[in-house]
């Protein structure tokens, strides 16, 4: 089993959330786009706004510990502690590095005029965060054979939350763009982990076709939603510059942030194919 995917992996997921800090915070053009997505969000409906803030609302300290506890039951339950204690420490970690750059790390200079929410940094976004580790702690630690169906309710939720926090005007495209890169490092790295141990084995028995099928659905949409993103950004940037209408850039950050969540859940899954 190849050893040298797993830093590799862990390297992009850090290189991508530093690379969406860089651009998008670090810059006043970056700062700009984002702050015209979060005034567009304010003209989407009430009820899909009411519908973020519900499913925003349900992630709390004790559904997140409710998350970790059913996460190292699957694992205990399978006999599996080496499992249990890289998904768990995934979820952890997450969280940990997340508030630690977003509160005491991560500056976000005032390159342009703001007041009130917009000033402050919240990137990472921890939702998105907490959303992904508790994907990816799922793969690490349900069984093979079960895998598919953890992720036909799972994936969908994890990729919701990241374009939710946008609708909510909770955060901002970055925030949920290096939430993705930094939960799929630290998986990566836990999975490094696991493989050096000898945990992992590959599965050699028959493929699931059900898996296949929703994985190359989830694959369209990834490569459509980034499509639909670079139209919605490229045309009116291109031809309005940072004036263009703040609800097409809002539109285009949803897209890039639901792109952003299947990439990293569809690269981490990759990673992990035939893997038990």
């Amino acid at each position: 089993m190849n050893y040298r995917r797993w830093p590799a992996v862990a390297a992009a997921g850090f290189s991508f959330a530093a690379l969406a800090y860089i651009l998008a915070v670090l810059t006043k053009t970056g700062q700009t786009i984002e702050n015209a997505a979060l005034r567009g969000a304010d003209q989407d409906n009430v009820s899909t706004t009411d519908a973020a803030w519900h499913a925003l609302g349900q992630i709390t300290i004790y559904s997140l510990g409710a998350a970790a506890v059913a996460v190292a039951l699957v694992g205990v339950l399978r006999k599996r502690w080496d499992l249990t204690i890289a998904a768990v420490g995934v979820i952890v970690a997450g969280q940990v590095a997340v508030q630690a750059l977003k509160r005491f790390i991560l500056p976000r200079p005032a390159l342009v005029e703001v007041t009130g929410d917009y000033a402050h940094n919240s990137l990472p976004s921890g939702h998105t965060t907490i959303a992904m580790t508790v994907l990816f702690a799922a793969i690490i630690v349900v069984p093979w054979k079960w895998r598919g169906l953890m992720l036909f309710f799972v994936l969908p939720w994890a990729t919701a939350i990241g374009q939710y926090t946008l609708t909510a005007k909770w955060h901002r495209l970055s925030d949920t763009l290096a939430a993705d890169g930094i939960a799929l490092a630290l998986a990566a790295l836990a999975s490094w982990w696991l493989q050096k141990r000898g945990s992992l084995k590959p599965y050699a028995g028959p493929s699931r076709k059900g898996r296949v099928v929703l994985i190359v659905i989830w694959s369209l949409i990834a490569a459509g939603t980034m499509t639909l993103g670079l139209i919605l950004w490229g045309f009116p940037l291109a031809r309005e510059g940072l004036n263009a209408d703040e609800w097409v850039i809002y539109l285009g950050a949803g897209s890039f942030a639901t792109a952003g969540s299947l990439a990293a859940a569809l690269t981490f899954l990759a990673c992990w194919r035939r893997v038990h």
